[in-house]
Formats: C-alpha cells, structure tokens, sequence
C-alpha cells in the first residue's frame, strides 16, 4: 500500500499550528524544560510543511515507478516528477478539483487512484477519452472505429517468446510501446495474447480509458475498468533519476521529458 504523504503532511501541519495557537494563548515556549522546546521546535516547522505541502499539492509531486507496466517508456525504479495543476488544482486528501485548469488528453501518461483500491497510485497512458469507443483486436488498438497508427521499429525472439516495438502515435504523441507473447510449439508463429486484453468498450462521460505501454503486462482499464475524473493526480512529464534499490548508485542517464522516443539502430 502507498504511503500517502499527502495525508500526513496535512496532518503535521494541523498538529503544529494547533500548537502554535496553544503557545500564543497559554506562553508554552517560556515554559522550561522538554514542553518549551518542543513548542519552539514544532512552531519553527510550520513554515517548512506549509511549503511542502503546497509544492505537493498543487505544483510538482515526485513519485517512483513500481512496475514493468508502462516500458519501455518508464522502468521500474525510474523517478518521475507529476504536474498536480495539469488537471485542474485539487485539494491535498480529498483530491476534490477547485480550479478547472486542463483536461487529460489522449496519449498523456497520467497518475490515478487505483478504482479498486484508492490507497495506491497508478501510472498509465490516456487511451479513450469520455464518449469514446475502444477496442483491441489482434492486439491493434482502435478509437471509435479507426485503428491507432502505429510503425515496427523492432522484433526479436527466442526459442519460446517474442517481441515487437512500434512507435505509436496517440492524438499529439509519440511513444513506444512493446507487444509480447509466445510462440506456438507447433509451427513457431506468434500467438496473440487474450485473456481479456482484447474486446471492446464505451468510455462513459467523465471518466477516461487507460493502457500500459507494455501491452501484454499491464493491469489497466482492459481488466478493471475506466478512471472518474475524481480520481486523477496529475501528468507524469519528467524523468529526473533512475535509482535500482540496494548497493547501487542513483543512475541520470535517462533523465529527461517521458516521452523522448529512443529506438535502436
């Protein structure tokens, strides 16, 4: 489950200036001794966790990526950087949106609260917008009836798997996408992956169709469903690190915007 820092970082700041106004009234910090600098301390914090919090809520929020979902364009244990005002402004634990600013457009990688469980945050990219008609037949996407360009930059295989990577173009993006299986033991042919990933759905107002760009490997709307609005986070822009977990260093090779489109030779 995610930590949401959200959460706790309104909570402190409740917490302290709850203090500060119990000093204001009662003098706590001439008082001696563990009371009179914890009241000093707590009251010089104030300031620190209002800029944080603001700077998270409504500008910038760092957020690490957990999965292989979403590679080649995002691997896992990239540091990513989400615009919060992209969508609109939203208050910090309710997510309610105050100021309209933007709406998701078809092909942004977007940061939601899972539908099935709103204490952990998911990355995809916006597919089908509200009103929309999506569906995935031999693993081609079309959006209300017209298939998702799409262009073979490269394909491999081994004695049991294969692999394909297009760029694929989505409303104004660019972006790479991977597209895996097995091949059949019977005459070495690609087989197309199905339970459940492809079909066909309607994207009901207010609400958005998501898919990982590693297509075989993502737990997305395919599975689950669409994402309410009151859901959204912000837009994932920015790599900034690349850090894999123990005795390793942090890695920025691949900093930069999230979709810069690198195939190879």
């Amino acid at each position: 489950m995610d930590i949401d820092v959200g959460f706790w970082l309104t909570l402190a700041l409740l917490v302290t200036v709850l203090i500060w106004l119990a000093d204001r009234f009662l003098k706590l910090r001439q008082r001696k001794g563990m009371i009179g600098t914890t009241v000093e301390t707590s009251n010089s914090l104030i300031s620190v966790l209002l800029i944080v919090l603001v700077i998270r809520s409504f500008i910038v929020e760092p957020f690490t990526i957990p999965s292989g979902s979403m590679l080649p364009t995002l691997q896992v244990h990239d540091f990513i950087l989400v615009n919060k005002f992209s969508y609109g402004l939203r208050l910090p634990v309710t997510n309610t949106k105050i100021i309209p600013v933007g709406e998701p457009e078809r092909g942004d990688v977007m940061v939601f609260k899972f539908p099935e469980d709103t204490s952990q945050n998911f990355i995809k990219r916006v597919v089908g917008l509200p009103g929309d008609r999506v569906a995935v037949r031999d693993n081609v996407v079309y959006i209300n009836g017209e298939p998702v360009d799409r262009a073979l930059v490269e394909q491999g295989r081994n004695a049991r798997m294969w692999r394909r990577e297009y760029i694929e173009h989505l409303g104004e993006t660019e972006h790479l996408i991977w597209q895996e299986g097995v091949l059949s033991p019977f005459n070495g042919e690609p087989r197309i992956p199905q339970g459940g990933t492809q079909g066909e759905w309607e994207v009901p107002e207010g609400s958005y169709f998501v898919m990982g760009d590693n297509r075989d490997n993502s737990n997305d709307s395919r599975f689950w469903g669409v994402v309410p609005e009151r859901l959204i986070v912000g837009e994932a822009f920015l790599i900034w690190m690349h850090w894999d977990p123990i005795f390793s260093l942090p890695s920025f090779s691949r900093n930069g915007a999230i979709d810069k489109v690198e195939t190879s030779d």
